[in-house]
């Protein structure tokens, strides 16, 4: 593969060029065809394995930054990295679902989760509640609106470190010393 066409071909899909997309599918081809046999996932065909290996190269595209100058590692890594996903996404999806979730035996009901909530399970509920609101208003403004955006809106911690611009590893930080807070707080009515 001539990675510096490879470059030049990536630089050519990101401005929509329709022939320079069917020539870097033609040039991952090889790739492409060699992950799917060595891939088997329930549900899945050869041909339903090859275009979720395409759909991983063109979103690779889309997101790839043209100054890194890498893109067969970087796509090579996305459509593997999207391989296991997808097994492991198949593989917890069939052990809850199908016959293997099934359980035959004479007193099957007990299986069930019963849809009565107990008064004592009730009432821990709305003291856990009133724990946290307590705890949360012990925070301050800036904790709140973190806690507010990641848990509440739920968004990511790196999407708070994005429009906060600060490095995600500070995010991170600010997010343990938050919940940390929280806890001990929590913890100071027990």
């Amino acid at each position: 593969m001539d990675f510096d066409y490879i470059e030049t071909l990536v630089t050519r899909c990101k401005n929509n060029d329709e022939k320079a997309k069917e020539k870097l599918a033609y040039e991952f081809r090889p790739l492409i065809y060699n992950i799917s046999k060595r891939t088997f996932v329930d549900g899945y065909n050869q041909h339903d394995i090859i275009q979720e290996c395409y759909q991983s190269l063109f979103k690779s595209v889309s997101m790839y930054n043209l100054e890194k100058h890498r893109f067969v590692a970087y796509a090579t890594n996305a459509i593997k990295n999207n391989m296991n996903d997808l097994i492991k996404r198949i593989k917890t999806k069939s052990s809850t679902e199908g016959n293997d979730a099934l359980s035959l035996h004479d007193d099957v009901e007990k299986d069930f989760p019963s849809l009565e909530v107990s008064t004592e399970t009730s009432l821990c509920e709305m003291c856990d509640y009133e724990d946290l609101r307590l705890a949360l208003i012990n925070l301050n403004e800036e904790e709140k609106q973190f806690i507010d955006f990641v848990f509440f809106k739920n968004y990511t911690v790196l999407d708070y470190a994005n429009i906060k611009d600060m490095c995600y590893s500070t995010a991170i930080l600010k997010k343990k010393t938050i919940l940390m807070k929280i806890l001990n707080n929590i913890s100071l009515y027990y």
